[in-house]
């Protein structure tokens, strides 16, 4: 039976409230899950809003001038992320990436920057405080995100062709900009720079030995990533994804390339490096080869919901504990619970025949890549 479509602003409503447990167990920094995977990474959304309509993220036709935005007391305060990271950091977390929507459009960002940069891992380090952006802010913002503690940027960049670039974005925004954002972004340290590329079959593919070439010796990663199935609104097919082993070869062909090992477990991209010495390349195969198994990523969405996957489609509320009282000892709890019984591996069971590429999932733009 064909599930009946929930329109985008509806699945956001589909939370749970956490459950606080009678005896709470105290963060010891080794969280793992139902799969022994343990809590390393927290991605947390910082706005539903982006000035790209990304026609595999926020398409127009969805996300128009009538599309519900949360409004603004509905986000959580930068007091409230900063205690709520400090609760997964006491768990585990040592990487906090901030995403969005476009992160840069939430005002004074460095403010949050800088108070999550005062947070420590139990043994005393500093986390690793990432950003990723579309980089249309970039050239002005790098300086102050730099000098608020911020360590590195990632930026999404599907084309080098100026007409195509303009087509994905589909606001007519110049891929000149981001270049110079990415530029601003090295100058000031912000690296190394990750570049994202989301490959469309038919609509960028022509782009990957272009920008393979453009970034090759400069010191910028860049990583491909297949068009993935996150959401109900980017009208997602199996036959529009580029293989990441595709990427690779059409790239080996021309610049000779040779594996090397992740730098960390759970990472999700696959690393590649140039013969010639010309830096690395990264693949990010979530469709064609899944990697649930590693998977150590927690999300929070911009009003407070834990969401344990990517592709979920209920997340638990957070918020309602931070706003309804409840004690840092009673949160921690909670999201140790919540951790202990996370069993998700969508990208391990999906396949383009089954129900779970139709199930209606949380969109991307709303809880961050």
């Amino acid at each position: 039976m064909t599930e009946k479509f929930i329109p985008v602003t509806d699945l956001r409503t589909r939370a749970t409230k956490p459950v606080i447990p009678v005896r709470p167990v105290a963060p010891s920094g080794l969280l793992a899950d139902s799969l022994g995977r343990p809590l390393r990474d927290l991605r947390i959304s910082v706005t539903d809003r982006c000035n790209f309509r990304c026609v595999y993220c926020m398409p127009k036709e969805v996300f128009d001038k009538d599309y519900r935005y949360l409004p603004h007391t509905d986000l959580l305060s930068f007091e409230e992320i900063t205690r709520l990271a400090s609760v997964f950091v006491a768990h585990g977390v040592d990487k906090v990436r901030l995403t969005g929507g476009e992160p840069l459009l939430r005002k004074n960002l460095e403010k949050l920057i800088a108070m999550l940069a005062e947070l420590k891992t139990p043994d005393g380090r500093a986390l690793d405080l990432t950003l990723t952006t579309n980089g249309s802010l970039l050239t002005k913002k790098a300086q102050a995100l730099k000098d608020a503690g911020l360590t590195r940027v990632s930026v999404s960049l599907d084309s080098l062709d100026d007409a195509t670039f303009r087509r994905m974005n589909d606001v007519d925004f110049p891929v000149t900009d981001v270049l110079a954002g990415i530029e601003a972004a090295e100058r000031v340290g912000l690296g190394p720079v990750k570049v994202n590329m989301v490959v469309k079959k038919g609509m960028n593919d022509g782009e990957i030995l272009p920008m393979a070439r453009h970034f090759h010796g400069s010191g910028v990663i860049l990583r491909f990533i297949e068009y993935m199935d996150v959401g109900a609104s980017n009208g997602w097919k199996m036959d529009e994804v580029m293989p990441s082993a595709d990427v690779v070869k059409r790239i080996d062909e021309a610049m000779p390339l040779e594996a090397i090992a992740p730098n960390y477990t759970g990472e999700t991209a696959e690393r590649w490096r140039y013969l010639d010495g010309g830096g690395e390349i990264g693949v990010i195969s979530s469709v064609t080869q899944a990697f649930c198994q590693d998977c150590t990523r927690a999300r929070l969405s911009t009003e407070g919901k834990l969401y344990t996957c990517l592709f979920a489609s209920q997340g638990h509320d957070l918020r309602a504990l931070l706003r309804g009282g409840h004690s840092d000892e009673e949160i921690s709890g909670a999201l140790a619970h919540l951790w202990q019984a996370r069993s998700d591996r969508y990208s391990e069971l999906r396949t383009s025949q089954t129900e779970a590429t139709a199930r209606r999932k949380i969109e991307m733009s709303y809880i961050g890549g």
